[in-house]
């Protein structure tokens, strides 16, 4: 039993020691970068918001996230652990296409692209594919009364190429950009 004591003794203060330097490190990285661990923030009229957290847009003049889990709300992100087989899921998700096609009528013969209809696991993806917001111009053109050329550039300009995964587009960029446009 003694021969046991000491090195549990020893491994439980090696890694006390190597969990704080861990977290004194990412902390002190966090504030010495350029928004000292504060994450994006946008200031349009005098507002702010953090470009990393997905917003509620229901207006048919804006395009649309993904879905929320839990109603975007930040304070507690989460998925709804609801798995592709089971019934419930399979019809909030029928409900979500259902909707979507709905707002969007000039794309019915279309393919609903799939992260328009499903939640991310956090629930606060703040991002949209390329699809997705393709999916969405000929609805967002005909509500501003804009030409569909001018809404699929911006759309094109707030495309972030992907390094690790796909292109994607920030749905609140996207959206503050849409508003400059006269």
């Amino acid at each position: 039993m003694k021969n046991f004591i000491k090195p549990a003794i020893v491994l439980t203060l090696s890694m006390i020691i190597l969990i704080s330097l861990y977290t004194v490190i990412v902390y002190g990285l966090g504030k010495v970068l350029p928004n000292h661990g504060e994450g994006e923030q946008i200031a349009v009229n005098g507002k702010r918001y953090y470009t990393n957290i997905a917003q509620q847009f229901k207006s048919p003049n804006y395009f649309h996230p993904r879905t929320s889990a839990v109603n975007y709300n930040a304070a507690g992100s989460g998925g709804s652990n609801k798995g592709p087989s089971n019934p419930e899921y399979l019809a909030d998700v029928q409900k979500r296409i259902d909707s979507v096609r709905q707002e969007n009528p000039e794309m019915q013969n279309a393919e609903v692209p799939v992260d328009l209809v499903t939640a991310s696991g956090s629930g606060l993806d703040p991002d949209i594919s390329v699809k997705g917001a393709e999916y969405q111009i000929k609805r967002i053109a005909k509500e501003r009364n804009l030409d569909k050329a001018k809404v699929q550039k911006l759309v094109a300009e707030n495309t972030e190429s992907g390094v690790f995964g796909p292109s994607k587009v920030n749905v609140l960029k996207l959206n503050l950009a849409l508003d400059q446009i006269k």
